[in-house]
């Protein structure tokens, strides 16, 4: 973590890439060694701009290169998560409580055929599969879901220009309720700026 931007709260920026391919299927990385998926994601370092993080982290974690994928849009703002206590290393300085994120949109435009793992000083995945829109909500970790549902829901109509797919049924009505409250949420809040 030594050139990564760590605010002065405690929370390292980061940027979350969504890949949609021309169906409107998703890709979800598989982590090396695990049962885990998400969606690709990386540290920004002190100075980096945040679209030239989400590059890099491209390249080194699905070994895509800008001209294999399409931006279509980044959320307006940093979305933050803390970290479970369990997950904070407290030997580490300065001390990371959770991420800020910023989300982007992308779209496939080269052959599946392009992605690789082995870009990276240490492969994040080992394995890729394409699924429904709202699907990575119920993969990933539990303390990235509600920042999951809040990227989808900003970002999707840049993927699906007609609207957003439905919710899924099979979602917990807890998660309902909670992911409307931090859309609504979302809304109320002023823009944040990069620093």
């Amino acid at each position: 973590m030594g050139n990564d931007w760590i605010d002065a709260e405690g929370f390292r920026a980061n940027v979350g890439i969504i890949l949609a391919n021309g169906n409107g299927k998703l890709l979800l990385g598989g982590r090396v060694g695990r049962k885990g998926w998400q969606f690709p994601q990386g540290g920004i370092f002190v100075g980096e701009d945040p679209v030239d993080a989400m590059y890099r982290e491209l390249r080194e974690e699905v070994g895509l290169q800008r001209d294999d994928v399409e931006l279509l849009g980044v959320t307006r703002d940093w979305i933050r998560y803390r970290l479970p206590g369990k997950y904070i290393r407290r030997n580490s300085m300065p001390l990371c409580i959770g991420q800020k994120q910023r989300w982007f949109m992308l779209r496939l435009v080269c052959s599946d055929e392009n992605l690789r793992f082995d870009l990276g000083e240490e492969p994040e995945f080992d394995r890729v599969r394409w699924v429904d829109y709202w699907r990575p909500v119920n993969e990933v970790i539990y303390f990235k879901r509600r920042v999951y549902a809040q990227a989808l829901h900003e970002l999707g109509s840049m993927a699906y220009p007609p609207g957003l797919p439905s919710r899924p049924r099979w979602w917990p009505k807890r998660w309902c309720t909670v992911f409307d409250k931090d859309i609504a949420a979302m809304a109320r809040r002023p823009q944040e700026s990069d620093d």
